[in-house]
């Protein structure tokens, strides 16, 4: 009886074991993954823990060719470390000087224009001839009159005073008569001095005066330049206020002559920036100055310190903007045409330019162009060139302005080096070009920081 209970009992354990084997078939590849995922997962880790290690030491080099470096107009210079002005910029234009640059000619005397000697455009020197006016001044008339006759009236007194002279000889004249008459000979001297001075001031000249004394009145007179401590042809017509055939009174503007020899740079700068230009205006600190359309190739070098003068007393009510003012000493040069004399001056009023007035100033410092330095997020980079190799370096930016960049000397930047001064951004787009398609430049890196290529 108990046979068949074995049989039975051997098999249902054949039928677990059945089960289990088909089961265990089944997941054969789940349970291989397992094992093999435990080795893989290790191996990931090794090498996670090796590729921040290999981007640490990576260098970021790239290689570019003579053509290449042409096309992007590089050039890299040698750095030192140097002081360094820290600067505002402020806008400004160039005026002309008030009481130095313009001045104006007036008519004498109550006359007609009828003829113009120097127009708009013209080049003209100490005494050269402007306008010739006819005279129609009755006061200018009476005063020619009384100098003629105040001069025919001593020309009397002193041939009586020979006479008397000799009545006083023979002792027939009292000696109070003689001394009666030497008085009234100095009063008609006295007039006819004061008669010349007022012929003077209206545009005669000594020539005229003494004509107008013998009894030759002048009716035309010619106004000139006014005469001035150099004889060197300075000045220009400006503008005509007359025409021929005008009219004019006495003290009526004729026309405009500039000397545009010294001008001012005004600057246009605000409120809260007085400060910096109080203290620049007290230390004397030299200001840079950038001109506007100045063709600095064919004018001869500057040679002149941009200091600030004084500081404008008033806001611009427009503006909002307070003025500074710096003397400008300009340059010009001179052709002939058609037998006339012209000038052509380097600045001129109305001319833009941009000052940059020094407010602080670094010591020991990396001073770059502005183009020299790429930034990436937080980062900032400057590439050293080592032949056909640009090394890229991470830098401290300490100031940066429109047209500088001032990194800190902490040997980031060793001094002696030949950094690219330009095409930074162009340079780091190469080398983010060159990382991502896997090409790495075949060089070595020496213990110094230098990278040579491999030969």
């Amino acid at each position: 009886m108990d046979h068949p209970k074995v049989k039975i009992r051997v098999l249902f354990i054949g039928v677990i074991i059945a089960t289990a084997l088909i089961i265990a078939y089944a997941k054969r590849d789940s349970i291989q993954a397992v094992f093999n995922g435990q080795t893989i997962s290790a191996d990931n880790t090794a090498n996670d823990e090796q590729k921040p290690q290999n981007n640490t030491n990576a260098v970021q080099i790239l290689e570019l060719s003579s053509q290449a470096r042409k096309n992007l107009s590089l050039v890299s210079k040698l750095v030192e470390p140097q002081d360094y002005w820290k600067t505002i910029e402020v806008p400004g234009v160039i005026i002309d000087r008030p009481g130095f640059s313009d001045h104006g000619i007036s008519s004498p005397a109550v006359g007609v224009v009828t003829q113009v000697h120097a127009y708009a455009g013209d080049t003209v020197k100490s005494g050269d001839k402007l306008f010739t006016l006819k005279l129609f001044s009755e006061y200018l008339h009476d005063t020619q009159s009384n100098l003629f006759q105040a001069t025919r009236e001593t020309i009397l007194l002193n041939e009586e005073r020979q006479r008397l002279d000799q009545l006083a000889q023979s002792g027939t004249i009292a000696t109070a008569r003689i001394i009666e008459f030497d008085q009234h000979i100095r009063r008609q001297q006295a007039l006819i001095e004061s008669y010349e001075q007022d012929l003077q001031t209206r545009g005669l000249s000594v020539d005229q005066i003494q004509e107008v004394a013998t009894g030759k009145f002048i009716s035309t007179i010619t106004v000139t330049v006014p005469t001035t401590a150099t004889a060197e042809p300075s000045f220009e017509v400006q503008e005509l206020r007359v025409n021929l055939g005008y009219q004019v009174n006495a003290g009526q503007l004729l026309s405009v002559i500039s000397d545009h020899r010294s001008l001012y740079i005004e600057g246009h700068a605000f409120k809260q920036e007085a400060p910096s230009l109080e203290q620049a205006a007290k230390n004397g600190w030299s200001l840079e100055v950038e001109f506007a359309e100045d063709d600095s190739e064919h004018w001869p070098a500057l040679e002149q310190a941009y200091q600030i003068r004084h500081l404008s007393s008033t806001i611009d009510s427009s503006s909002r903007t307070l003025d500074f003012f710096v003397p400008l000493v300009n340059q010009s040069r001179s052709y002939e045409h058609a037998d006339q004399s012209f000038m052509v001056w380097r600045f001129r009023p109305g001319q833009r330019v941009r000052v940059r007035v020094p407010v602080e100033q670094f010591h020991d410092v990396i001073v770059l162009p502005a183009a020299a330095v790429v930034r990436e997020g937080p980062e900032a980079y400057v590439f050293r060139q080592n032949g056909d190799l640009f090394q890229r370096l991470p830098v401290h930016v300490i100031h940066e302005d429109r047209l500088f960049v001032v990194l800190a000397n902490d040997d980031s930047v060793q001094a002696g080096a030949y950094i690219a001064q330009g095409s930074a951004a162009s340079l780091n787009r190469v080398l983010k070009a060159q990382s991502a398609s896997g090409q790495q430049a075949d060089v070595h890196v020496h213990a110094d920081g230098s990278v040579h290529a491999a030969h």
